[in-house]
C-alpha cells in the first residue's frame, strides 16, 4: 500500500509540475519573438513527453498490479524464500539461486505469462530491474495473447 501512496503523490506532483511547465511554455509563446516561441516549444515538449511517459507506466503497473491478483487467486504467486541479512536486505546468493530456479521454469514453458510473472520477481529481487520489466512486459504479452518476439 506504501507503494501506491508513493506512486499517487509522486503522480499528482509531476501532474502540478507539467501544468505549471505548460502555462510557462504558453507564456513565452505570447511574447511573440522568434527566441520566446523558440523557448516556449521547447517548454512545451517536456511536459508532453512526462505525460505520455506518466501515462505508459501507470498503464504498466496497473496491468502487472492486475496479473499479481490473478496469480494470488490461483495460488501461484511466487512464495518469498529468500534470506535477508539482518537489515532486511535480500541476500544475492539466495536471489540468485531462485532466479536459476525461475529461468529453467520458463523455458520449460515459454508461453506461460504466469512463469514470466515469477521471472520477473526473481529479476526484481536479483536486482535486475530492466530485465525485471522485460519479463514483466512479455507475461503481460502472453495474458493478452499478443505476439511476442524473442
Amino acid at each position: 500500500m506504501r507503494a501506491k501512496i508513493t506512486y499517487a503523490v509522486t503522480a499528482v506532483v509531476l501532474v502540478f509540475y507539467f501544468v505549471l511547465a505548460g502555462d510557462r511554455g504558453v507564456m513565452l509563446l505570447q511574447q511573440g519573438t522568434l527566441l520566446t516561441i523558440t523557448f516556449g516549444v521547447a517548454v512545451l515538449i517536456l511536459p508532453v513527453i512526462g505525460v505520455w511517459f506518466l501515462w505508459a507506466n501507470t498503464r504498466f503497473v496497473t496491468k502487472a498490479n492486475r496479473l499479481g491478483e490473478l496469480l494470488e487467486a490461483e495460488g501461484g504467486l511466487p512464495v518469498d524464500e529468500l534470506r535477508r541479512d539482518t537489515y532486511g536486505r535480500i541476500d544475492r546468493d539466495s536471489a540468485d539461486e531462485v532466479f536459476a530456479r525461475r529461468k529453467v521454469e520458463t523455458e520449460d514453458a515459454p508461453g506461460d505469462w504466469r512463469c514470466w510473472f515469477r521471472l520477473a520477481v526473481a529479476y526484481r529481487d536479483a536486482r535486475d530491474t530492466p530485465r525485471a520489466r522485460k519479463a514483466m512486459q512479455r507475461a503481460i504479452a502472453l495474458h493478452e495473447g499478443r505476439s511476442v518476439g524473442a
